[in-house]
């Protein structure tokens, strides 16, 4: 399992607060993303998603992006979603988790960006998506 910590409010890796590191069955890449997504981070997210999308290489079949510890989303973070989705080689997909009453998920309802993006309830769920194991709760 491999180590990638994310940006923390402050900028400073590791600090309370910050994303956890990545959770990775074979082939996927779990990245917990961080309490606020907006103008003042997203950017910097990109280049920290993007290597480890290279890092993987051709044996990334997902992405999980775990939106469930993330209280505030603006635009930039369906510009930063929609961004990663661009730099996913061609055999990889992306899923997104978000509480289902949680701003994220209704931020993601209002751009349009859900029907591009699977978007499921809980981690378990968007990993049993790959497996054909997914529950009916999917908001995909």
């Amino acid at each position: 399992m491999s180590a990638v910590p994310f940006l923390s409010q402050s900028g400073e890796p590791g600090e309370p607060g910050a994303p956890s590191e990545p959770r990775d069955p074979p082939g996927c890449a779990v990245l917990a993303m961080p309490v606020e997504i907006d103008f003042c981070n997203a950017a910097g997210l990109l280049p920290l998603i993007t290597a480890v999308v290279e890092q993987r290489g051709d044996t990334l079949r997902l992405l999980v992006l775990d939106l469930s510890t993330t209280r505030f989303m603006d635009s930039q973070g369906v510009r930063l979603l929609t961004a990663v989705r661009h730099v996913l080689p061609g055999a990889a997909r992306l899923r997104v988790v978000a509480v289902p009453r949680g701003l994220p998920s209704r931020v993601l309802e209002l751009s349009g960006l859900r029907r591009d993006v699977p978007v499921h309830d809980d981690l378990a769920e968007a990993l049993g998506a790959v497996s054909g194991t997914a529950g009916s709760g999917a908001a995909a």
